[in-house]
């Protein structure tokens, strides 16, 4: 490891050194206060990239839509799927708060109001509850037709919007969210504007006093229901998919609500959120007559909560399925034996179990592409899905079978492309995915709606396999999908034995552990490159990507990848961006402040992040080159689906890998980072790694002591009941 001499212009000639002192796992990206301003911007739910092309015909669906369609189906599906099943009672013994519980439950789904004795309970444990914004934000105008709603709705709203002073740029957006009669809505409701992405509720609280005047109180029904659907849809953002009641209600004290209780209860009552009872204990045997199950009393938005659900339906439909016999026992055991190491557990166990789960760094991507390989020689119809363009490529290479005269159809996709139909091997006449295994790698990535999607999608019989890092970021957006389910052990896992290689490797595995290593790097490989202040950062960071890294290690500037913990800040992605295109590809930026040639990150929607370059503007929009496809943005979503991207967020560089990266981590960054966080941004390191570093002992505290944030979730509950525990 090597630490920077003071001349700017050595900035990786180094002598050998250590690591002086350098975002949270599954928090938000630090240094930005905004509310879904991260992640390549905010941008309309689903899409895939490439079906923009200059040319096409003006009715084809733009991505956006596509992949709307493709979720909406896979959703009646699944509410299809779960108006079949019989509905079986439970919490027969359950009695006090928990028998409440269930009572409320049964009320609001008969259409009666719960008893408002459900949410009075013991005192509650204090508990930090107000989320931080997420790196994207996950609410309903992300499921808005992207079609837009009519002229003459938007201009009704724009009025009410500008009678309470609100900003009448909202006018589209809401319009979107409230439907027919919008206006009228609002007007009635002043604090439904509390939908809209990044508004606050002391905004609602001044546009609201604007429109009622005197009849605007602190206590007003309304506020008190908008509030909580406002936390739940905050908490949803830091990755929950559910909050304690406790937690709630004394979130919602925090923000000046008198009667937190009857603000849940108005909220439930209204059917805005769901109100559940899990047991702390899910493998516990049932109570004796007289004791009363221990419970934990749970609000969510249901949209989270049918996702969440609906998953755990379909993960126990795929292990509890026998799997289909795609070739003999003793083939399988063949090309178990010819892989060998770790590739051949991984292959035995996929052979006998329908899910399985395979863990391991960089270097183990090769077991799974082992496991395609002979399910492909066996005549599965196997394919893999990775999280991002550059996943999907680098895995392409892994596969030996993907070029071969007998399969001669691509074997890999990224997940959004397989869930829109735009990649993949199709659907068949029931609707799941034509296949018989599916590698899901980025595991890690995938929050309870993706994950609910894909295990609806898979046919009876086919075979699931999730393989990520368990060490890096969670999911962009609500869930801990990967870490619940290496956590309940309901099915083989299969732990790879592969290391990670050179110096590089060995940094990122001590810190897996939490031990921040010094490790010999005499090729340059790792570089320290200590900074006073977050200007130094910014222009030592420059200099690394314009002129040191290229000189010094020989990789060119548009393969070298800045990664910052947050959007905002001195040293943050826009600061940094605005440096590096005056330095790498100068210009007026006429077309929402790009030019031809700039690097830019293009968000389709919430927590997808597609790296590409600009090609040109002209009146279809901006003309991007993504992943080697041709993407069209329209003018009006430039400026929330589109950033520069010569500098990243660690979140939006999860799943991506480049040949040279420098971190730049400020003084101010220090409390933005956790373990998760440093080990994500220095793995996406290929042959070097450069930190600017500036935050002194925050970086061993952080590899040392801050684990992820820990979110709530109902997965391992909802699995407990229909899932045996594995013993291996």
């Amino acid at each position: 490891m090597s630490t920077e001499p003071e001349p700017a212009e050595e900035a990786v000639d180094a002598e050998p050194g250590t690591p002086g002192d350098a975002e949270e796992g599954g928090g938000p990206e630090a240094g930005d206060a905004e509310a879904g301003d991260a992640e390549g911007g905010d941008a309309a739910e689903g899409g895939t990239a490439g079906d923009a092309e200059a040319g096409k015909d003006a009715a084809q669906l733009s991505e956006a839509e596509a992949e709307l369609a493709a979720q909406q189906l896979e959703r009646e599906r699944i509410e299809k799927r779960k108006a079949e099943k019989k509905r079986i009672a439970s919490g027969t013994k359950l009695s006090g708060t928990a028998a409440d519980l269930l009572a409320a439950v049964r009320a609001v789904e008969s259409g009666a109001k719960p008893v408002a004795t459900v949410f009075r309970e013991p005192e509650p444990t204090p508990r930090r509850t107000e989320a931080e914004p997420r790196p994207q934000p996950v609410s309903a105008s992300a499921a808005a037709v992207a079609a837009g709603p009519a002229p003459e709705t938007v201009e009704a709203v724009r009025l009410v919007l500008s009678e309470g002073g609100a900003p009448d740029g909202l006018a589209p957006q809401v319009a979107s969210l409230l439907g027919e009669g919008a206006g009228e809505l609002l007007r009635a409701d002043p604090w439904q504007l509390l939908r809209v992405g990044g508004v606050r509720p002391e905004q609602a609280d001044g546009f609201a006093r604007a429109l009622l005047g005197a009849e605007c109180g602190p206590d007003d029904e309304r506020r008190g229901r908008a509030v909580t659907v406002w936390l739940l849809e905050q908490a949803a953002l830091a990755g929950h998919t559910a909050l304690e009641m406790s937690a709630l209600t004394a979130a919602l004290a925090q923000r000046s609500v008198p009667d937190p209780d009857a603000a849940v209860h108005s909220a439930l009552a209204e059917g805005d959120a769901l109100v559940f009872q899990d047991a702390l204990d899910p493998t516990a045997p049932e109570p004796e007559e007289e004791e009363e199950r221990p419970v934990r009393v749970l609000v969510g938005l249901e949209r989270y909560a049918l996702a969440e659900e609906s998953l755990a339906d379909g993960l126990a439909r795929v292990i509890n399925s026998v799997p289909k016999e795609d070739g003999s026992g003793a083939e399988w055991e063949r090309a178990a034996a010819s892989a060998g190491g770790s590739a051949a557990e991984l292959i035995r166990a996929v052979a006998g179990h329908g899910l399985v789960l395979h863990t391991g760094g960089e270097a183990s991507l090769a077991e799974p592409a082992a496991l395609l390989d002979a399910a492909r020689g066996l005549g599965l119809r196997a394919w893999a899905a990775a999280h991002s363009p550059i996943g999907r490529e680098r895995f392409a290479g892994l596969v030996g079978r993907a070029d071969a005269p007998d399969a001669p159809e691509p074997t890999v996709a990224t997940v959004a492309g397989l869930l829109s139909g735009a990649e993949g091997p199709g659907r068949d006449a029931d609707g799941t995915l034509d296949l018989g295994l599916l590698v899901v790698l980025d595991a890690p990535q995938l929050d309870v709606e993706t994950a609910a999607l894909l295990a609806e999608s898979l046919p009876d019989g086919a075979r699931l396999v999730l393989a990520g890092d368990p060490a890096v970021l969670w999911s962009a957006g609500p869930g801990r999908v990967f870490a619940d389910l290496l956590a309940a052990r309901v099915c083989p896992q299969v732990a790879s034995r592969r290391p990670d290689p050179g110096p590089l490797g060995e940094l990122v595995s001590g810190i897996g552990i939490g031990e921040l290593h010094q490790v010999e790097a005499p090729g340059k490989e790792v570089v320290i490159v200590p900074v006073r202040d977050a200007g130094e950062a910014v222009h030592r960071a420059v200099q690394l990507v314009a002129d040191s890294v290229p000189r010094a290690i020989g990789v060119p500037s548009e393969d070298t990848q800045v990664i910052t913990p947050g959007h905002g800040g001195a040293a943050g992605t826009r600061v940094l961006n605005a440096a590096l295109k005056e330095r790498l590809n100068p210009g007026p930026g006429r077309f929402g402040g790009f030019d031809p040639g700039d690097r830019i990150v293009y968000s389709p929607a919430p927590g997808r992040t597609l790296p590409g370059r600009v090609v040109k503007a002209d009146a279809e929009g901006l003309h991007l080159s993504c992943a080697g496809e041709a993407v069209v943005v329209p003018k009006e979503r430039v400026e929330q689906s589109v950033r520069h991207g010569w500098a990243l967020t660690a979140h939006q560089a999860v799943g991506g890998r480049w040949p040279a990266v420098v971190v730049v981590l400020p003084g101010d960054a220090a409390q933005a980072l956790s373990r998760p966080w440093v080990y994500t941004a220095f793995g996406r390191a290929e042959r070097h790694l450069s930190v600017v570093h500036g935050a002194e002992q925050a970086l061993p505290r952080a590899v040392a002591e801050i684990p992820a944030k820990p979110r709530t979730t109902r997965l391992p509950t909802l699995l407990a009941p229909q899932v045996p525990t594995a013993t291996g």
